[in-house]
Protein backbone atom coordinates (compact mmCIF):
# COMPACT_ATOMS: atom_id res chain seq x y z
CA UNK A 1 0.00 0.00 0.00
CA UNK A 2 1.43 3.37 -0.99
CA UNK A 3 1.49 6.39 1.25
CA UNK A 4 -1.31 8.85 0.53
CA UNK A 5 -0.72 12.57 0.20
CA UNK A 6 -4.06 13.08 1.92
CA UNK A 7 -3.82 13.71 5.66
CA UNK A 8 -5.83 15.39 8.37
CA UNK A 9 -3.55 18.39 8.78
CA UNK A 10 -5.63 20.57 11.09
CA UNK A 11 -7.85 18.21 13.12
CA UNK A 12 -10.27 20.85 14.41
CA UNK A 13 -10.72 22.50 10.98
CA UNK A 14 -13.52 21.19 8.76
CA UNK A 15 -12.31 18.65 6.22
CA UNK A 16 -13.88 17.45 3.00
CA UNK A 17 -13.86 13.64 2.98
CA UNK A 18 -14.93 10.92 0.56
CA UNK A 19 -15.76 7.36 1.58
CA UNK A 20 -16.26 4.86 -1.23
CA UNK A 21 -17.73 1.37 -1.12
CA UNK A 22 -15.34 -1.36 -2.17
CA UNK A 23 -15.64 -2.06 -5.88
CA UNK A 24 -18.12 0.84 -6.13
CA UNK A 25 -20.93 -1.55 -5.12
CA UNK A 26 -24.20 0.47 -5.10
CA UNK A 27 -25.32 -0.62 -1.62
CA UNK A 28 -26.49 2.84 -0.61
CA UNK A 29 -29.46 2.30 -2.92
CA UNK A 30 -30.82 0.26 0.01
CA UNK A 31 -32.49 2.48 2.64
CA UNK A 32 -31.61 0.09 5.49
CA UNK A 33 -27.91 0.43 4.64
CA UNK A 34 -28.10 4.24 4.48
CA UNK A 35 -29.89 4.21 7.84
CA UNK A 36 -26.78 2.66 9.44
CA UNK A 37 -24.73 5.59 8.11
CA UNK A 38 -27.21 8.19 9.36
CA UNK A 39 -27.54 6.52 12.77
CA UNK A 40 -23.77 6.38 13.16
CA UNK A 41 -23.36 10.07 12.33
CA UNK A 42 -26.24 10.93 14.68
CA UNK A 43 -24.52 8.97 17.47
CA UNK A 44 -21.15 10.65 16.89
CA UNK A 45 -22.86 14.06 16.90
CA UNK A 46 -24.74 13.23 20.10
CA UNK A 47 -21.48 12.25 21.79
CA UNK A 48 -19.88 15.53 20.59
CA UNK A 49 -17.31 13.47 18.72
CA UNK A 50 -18.10 14.82 15.24
CA UNK A 51 -19.52 18.04 13.81
CA UNK A 52 -21.16 17.68 10.41
CA UNK A 53 -21.07 20.72 8.15
CA UNK A 54 -22.42 18.99 5.05
CA UNK A 55 -22.94 15.61 3.43
CA UNK A 56 -24.34 13.69 0.51
CA UNK A 57 -24.84 9.95 0.26
CA UNK A 58 -24.86 8.59 -3.29
CA UNK A 59 -25.44 4.96 -4.29
CA UNK A 60 -21.80 3.87 -3.95
CA UNK A 61 -19.96 6.62 -2.09
CA UNK A 62 -20.51 9.51 0.25
CA UNK A 63 -18.98 12.91 0.81
CA UNK A 64 -18.96 14.76 4.08
CA UNK A 65 -17.55 17.91 5.52
CA UNK A 66 -16.79 17.31 9.16
CA UNK A 67 -14.65 18.50 12.03
CA UNK A 68 -13.60 16.90 15.28
CA UNK A 69 -10.86 17.12 17.87
CA UNK A 70 -9.72 13.71 16.62
CA UNK A 71 -11.07 13.63 13.08
CA UNK A 72 -8.93 10.79 11.70
CA UNK A 73 -9.81 8.61 14.68
CA UNK A 74 -13.54 9.37 14.45
CA UNK A 75 -13.66 8.69 10.70
CA UNK A 76 -11.86 5.37 11.27
CA UNK A 77 -14.34 4.49 14.05
CA UNK A 78 -17.26 5.46 11.80
CA UNK A 79 -16.02 3.30 8.94
CA UNK A 80 -15.25 0.33 11.18
CA UNK A 81 -18.59 0.46 12.99
CA UNK A 82 -20.72 0.94 9.88
CA UNK A 83 -18.90 -1.81 7.98
CA UNK A 84 -19.49 -4.26 10.83
CA UNK A 85 -23.16 -3.32 11.19
CA UNK A 86 -23.89 -3.53 7.48
CA UNK A 87 -22.02 -6.81 6.97
CA UNK A 88 -23.78 -8.31 10.00
CA UNK A 89 -27.12 -7.24 8.49
CA UNK A 90 -26.22 -8.80 5.14
CA UNK A 91 -25.23 -12.02 6.90
CA UNK A 92 -28.49 -12.06 8.89
CA UNK A 93 -30.43 -11.73 5.60
CA UNK A 94 -28.17 -14.37 4.01
CA UNK A 95 -27.43 -11.99 1.13
CA UNK A 96 -24.93 -14.35 -0.50
CA UNK A 97 -24.28 -12.42 -3.75
CA UNK A 98 -23.38 -9.17 -1.97
CA UNK A 99 -21.29 -10.96 0.67
CA UNK A 100 -19.43 -12.79 -2.11
CA UNK A 101 -18.74 -9.43 -3.80
CA UNK A 102 -17.43 -7.92 -0.54
CA UNK A 103 -15.24 -10.98 -0.04
CA UNK A 104 -13.94 -10.94 -3.62
CA UNK A 105 -13.01 -7.25 -3.40
CA UNK A 106 -11.24 -7.51 -0.04
CA UNK A 107 -7.64 -6.31 -0.20
CA UNK A 108 -5.41 -9.42 -0.14
CA UNK A 109 -3.30 -8.13 2.75
CA UNK A 110 -6.41 -7.77 4.92
CA UNK A 111 -6.26 -11.16 6.56
CA UNK A 112 -8.07 -10.01 9.71
CA UNK A 113 -11.49 -10.04 8.03
CA UNK A 114 -13.51 -12.04 5.56
CA UNK A 115 -15.20 -9.07 3.88
CA UNK A 116 -14.26 -5.50 3.10
CA UNK A 117 -16.94 -2.83 2.92
CA UNK A 118 -15.06 0.47 2.46
CA UNK A 119 -12.21 1.35 0.15
CA UNK A 120 -9.08 2.33 2.07
CA UNK A 121 -8.77 6.01 3.00
CA UNK A 122 -11.08 9.01 2.94
CA UNK A 123 -8.89 11.60 1.13
CA UNK A 124 -9.31 14.39 3.74
CA UNK A 125 -8.84 17.91 2.45
CA UNK A 126 -8.71 20.74 4.99
CA UNK A 127 -11.12 23.58 4.35
CA UNK A 128 -9.29 26.74 5.24
CA UNK A 129 -11.47 29.53 3.82
CA UNK A 130 -15.19 30.33 3.52
CA UNK A 131 -14.83 30.27 -0.28
CA UNK A 132 -13.43 26.76 -0.16
CA UNK A 133 -16.26 25.68 2.17
CA UNK A 134 -18.87 27.04 -0.25
CA UNK A 135 -17.13 25.34 -3.21
CA UNK A 136 -17.08 21.95 -1.44
CA UNK A 137 -20.70 22.30 -0.28
CA UNK A 138 -21.79 23.19 -3.82
CA UNK A 139 -19.86 20.20 -5.13
CA UNK A 140 -21.43 17.68 -2.75
CA UNK A 141 -24.95 19.12 -2.91
CA UNK A 142 -24.92 19.17 -6.72
CA UNK A 143 -23.61 15.62 -7.03
CA UNK A 144 -27.13 14.09 -7.45
CA UNK A 145 -28.07 16.89 -9.88
CA UNK A 146 -24.99 16.22 -12.04
CA UNK A 147 -25.91 12.52 -12.08
CA UNK A 148 -29.42 13.41 -13.30
CA UNK A 149 -31.17 11.95 -10.25
CA UNK A 150 -32.90 15.19 -9.20
CA UNK A 151 -33.49 18.65 -10.61
CA UNK A 152 -32.47 20.57 -7.47
CA UNK A 153 -30.01 19.69 -4.69
CA UNK A 154 -32.62 19.94 -1.93
CA UNK A 155 -34.70 17.24 -3.65
CA UNK A 156 -32.07 14.61 -2.79
CA UNK A 157 -33.15 12.96 0.46
CA UNK A 158 -29.68 11.91 1.63
CA UNK A 159 -28.03 15.32 1.62
CA UNK A 160 -27.56 18.38 3.78
CA UNK A 161 -28.77 20.62 0.93
CA UNK A 162 -32.14 20.91 2.68
CA UNK A 163 -30.47 22.19 5.84
CA UNK A 164 -28.76 24.93 3.82
CA UNK A 165 -32.04 25.77 2.07
CA UNK A 166 -33.69 26.38 5.46
CA UNK A 167 -35.69 23.15 5.35
CA UNK A 168 -35.57 20.30 7.85
CA UNK A 169 -32.94 17.70 6.96
CA UNK A 170 -32.40 14.13 8.05
CA UNK A 171 -29.54 15.16 10.36
CA UNK A 172 -28.55 18.28 12.21
CA UNK A 173 -25.83 20.09 10.31
CA UNK A 174 -23.72 23.03 11.46
CA UNK A 175 -24.50 25.61 8.76
CA UNK A 176 -22.83 28.46 10.68
CA UNK A 177 -19.18 28.31 9.76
Amino acid sequence: MSKSRYRVIEPTAPHFLTCTLVGWMPLFARPEVVQVILDSWRFLQGQSRLTLHGFVIMENHLHLIASSEHLAKEVAAFKSYTARQIIDGLEARNDVPILAWLKEHRELYRTDREHQFWEIGSHPQAIMTPDMMRQKLDYIHNNPVRRGYVDAPEHWRYSSARNYAGQPGLLNVNVDW
